[in-house]
C-alpha cells in the first residue's frame, strides 16, 4: 500500500501517519561492562537484542495488536559502543503493510560527560501481526 493511501484512512486514533508518529519510541541505556565483549564494547548480540526489543515495543504501540518478529533487514554497526558510554535507541515504523510492518531503529552513543553524540548502529526488524490462532490478521483494523 502506499504512502498517500495510508494517510488518507482513518482509523479510531487518527491517521495512519498520526499513529507512526504516536508509536516512536525511545529507550536510554548505560552501557556497563558486564554487556561488553573482551574487546570493552557492547556485544553485537545485546544491541540486536535490543534494538529487537524498542522494535516490538513501536509496532504494538503503533498496531495495538500482538506481533511477532518475523524478519530483520540490514544490520549496519558503524562503530563500536564502549562501556561507559550511554545510548538511546529510537525505532520508528518504515512502512505499513496489510498484516505487517516493518520498523527502523537507530542506536545513538553519546558520551556520559560530553555533549558528542552519534548515530552508531541502524537496522530494520520486520513485524506481522498475529489473531489467537497465531495466524497473520491485518495490522489495523481499517485495513481488513
Amino acid at each position: 500500500m502506499d504512502l498517500k493511501l495510508q494517510n488518507t484512512l482513518i482509523t479510531n486514533m487518527g491517521t495512519v501517519e498520526e499513529r507512526i508518529q504516536k508509536s516512536e519510541t525511545r529507550i536510554f541505556k548505560a552501557v556497563f561492562p558486564s554487556t561488553t565483549n573482551h574487546y570493552d564494547t557492547l556485544f553485537g548480540g545485546t544491541a540486536l537484542h535490543l534494538m529487537d526489543e524498542v522494535a516490538f515495543i513501536c509496532a504494538t504501540r503503533f498496531s495495538r495488536k500482538k506481533v511477532v518478529t518475523i524478519s530483520t533487514g540490514q544490520i549496519d554497526f558503524k562503530k563500536a559502543i564502549p562501556a561507559g558510554t550511554l545510548i538511546e535507541l529510537v525505532a520508528k515504523v518504515d512502512s505499513v503493510g496489510r498484516t505487517s510492518c516493518k520498523i527502523h531503529v537507530d542506536i545513538f552513543m553519546e558520551q556520559m560527560y560530553s555533549e558528542l553524540r552519534e548515530t552508531v548502529v541502524s537496522g530494520t526488524f520486520s513485524f506481522v501481526a498475529v489473531d489467537e490462532n497465531k495466524k497473520p490478521t491485518p495490522i489495523l483494523d481499517d485495513l481488513e
